[in-house]
């Protein structure tokens, strides 16, 4: 039997609200890479890397492969404790339904820090959107040499904030005003509210962008999240 840990809500209750990208990605040079050329997911290394987390207490189950693309989208509060982590060579990736908030935290961010400790040498980037009733978002964009933007907030409403410096990012990265425009990426018509801050992360990943492809293989693994992860989880999936 698996323990609840520290769930209060029972195993079968219903998950409130939708849950769409929630990931990070680390993406080590050569920043150029093919999502489509990437060797095969390291089991053992995608477990490593999950339990490095600071949202994740222990690995408990290994669950078997699944596409990218297969997000797990959780239903029940069971679900909750399923996570997706892969090692593609130098391009690592982690999905977990922890990695949302309802605007009172930033855990994004804080696993983003974490990482780039870890990894100097590493492009950062993490999208995370949670739908109930309203939409609430975090983007982060966090490039080796320092130039960073950190977006999260209620799109279309208030309170927003972008921290950091997205010119810098957006320089740094050599994206064009049309290159920006084509991906639905406009700031100089766009109040920071109302921007698709998560196109500009789409753009820091390119073509090495690993959670848009089926071929790609990632481990699924049940987890037991910390106290404090669990407790905002409580709120944001059940309140």
């Amino acid at each position: 039997m698996i323990p609840d840990s520290f769930w209060s809500s029972p195993p079968d209750r219903t998950v409130r609200g939708a849950m769409g990208h929630c990931n990070i990605t680390v993406l080590q040079p050569p920043f150029d890479v093919d999502a489509a050329a990437l060797p095969a997911n390291d089991p053992d290394g995608a477990r490593e890397f999950a339990a490095s987390f600071g949202a994740v207490e222990e690995v408990l189950e290994d669950l078997g492969a699944r596409s990218a693309l297969e997000v797990p989208y959780p239903s029940a509060r069971i679900d909750l404790d399923v996570v997706q982590a892969a090692v593609w060579g130098r391009v690592r990736g982690f999905g977990d339904p922890a990695l949302a908030d309802n605007g009172n935290g930033t855990p994004l961010l804080y696993e983003a820090r974490a990482l780039r400790e870890r990894f100097p040498d590493a492009r950062i980037v993490g999208r995370v959107h949670f739908d109930a009733g309203a939409d609430h978002t975090e983007d982060i964009v966090w490039l080796p040499e320092g130039a960073l933007f950190h977006a999260s907030g209620w799109p279309g409403d208030e309170p927003f904030e972008v921290d950091g410096d997205p010119d810098a990012v957006i320089a740094a990265l050599g994206l064009t005003g049309r290159m920006l425009k084509e991906a639905g990426f406009d700031p100089e018509e766009d109040e920071p509210n109302a921007a698709e801050w998560s196109a500009l992360a789409a753009l820091a990943l390119g073509e090495a962008d690993p959670w848009c492809r089926a071929d790609l293989q990632t481990s699924a693994f049940r987890v037991r999240h910390s106290f404090a992860a669990v407790r905002t989880m409580e709120e944001l999936y059940f309140s």
